[in-house]
């Protein structure tokens, strides 16, 4: 199991930068997430997650590796549709899959090549594949292939996070990129501590968004 990396010139950076963020830090501590180095499994991992819970995604992921092995191109392109249907994926998101294991195989999707490339540019690669949209890249940014940098606003957690932090009812575009731009160049571990925070992690922060009504719940954004 692997863990993104990071440790006290990131975290010295943000607490230099943001008191707030800086004694969640010192209240949490170093935080393990799980990286998923794979590119394209943790592609097909991300896509299948979509709308579904957390314990339904590992069921089915764990599924599909018993089905096919190691998660690649080859192996996704040599199994049937109805085959990848059989173990609880939707039709809609076998052809996903399968179109982007097409496109690696092609050429037309480059995987290694990304990681030469800057994040907007990872992005905008990534979003050309179906079902894959700006929020689905920036995950795969963070988890797969580490990069520095990353808060999403697609993010409800992370939105949730900072209205935790900062005592707002709503993160506007404008607070988002003002956040954004105090945690630069290490957003990404910024995001680490403001999911923690969203989840919990610290007893006595509540969320200042205005009350709802009740009604569905979604786990978190589908692209």
């Amino acid at each position: 199991m692997e863990f993104f990396q990071y440790g006290e010139t990131e975290t010295n950076y943000l607490k230099s930068r943001d008191k707030k963020l800086g004694e969640v830090i010192d209240t949490l501590g170093h935080i393990n997430r799980e990286v998923h180095p794979d590119l394209f499994s943790a592609l097909v991992n991300s896509i299948i997650g979509q709308q579904i819970s957390t314990k339904a995604q590992i069921t089915i992921w764990n599924r599909l590796k018993d089905q096919v092995g190691q998660v690649t191109p080859e192996t996704i392109e040599q199994t049937g549709t109805d085959r990848l249907q059989s173990i609880g994926i939707s039709f809609r998101k076998v052809q996903y899959i399968q179109s982007a294991a097409r496109e690696v195989l092609n050429g037309n999707l480059d995987l290694e090549g990304l990681h030469l490339l800057p994040d907007d540019e990872v992005c905008r690669q990534l979003v050309k594949l179906p079902g894959v949209g700006v929020w689905t890249a920036e995950m795969l940014m963070t988890f797969s292939m580490q990069r520095p940098d990353i808060v999403s606003f697609g993010d409800l957690a992370i939105l949730r996070g900072m209205r935790m932090l900062y005592h707002h009812r709503a993160i506007t575009p404008e607070l988002f990129h003002r956040y954004r731009k105090r945690y630069s160049p290490y957003g990404t571990v910024a995001s680490l501590y403001l999911w923690a925070v969203a989840g919990g992690a610290i007893e006595g922060m509540k969320d200042y968004a205005p009350k709802k009504q009740s009604g569905p719940k979604s786990k978190r954004n589908s692209v």
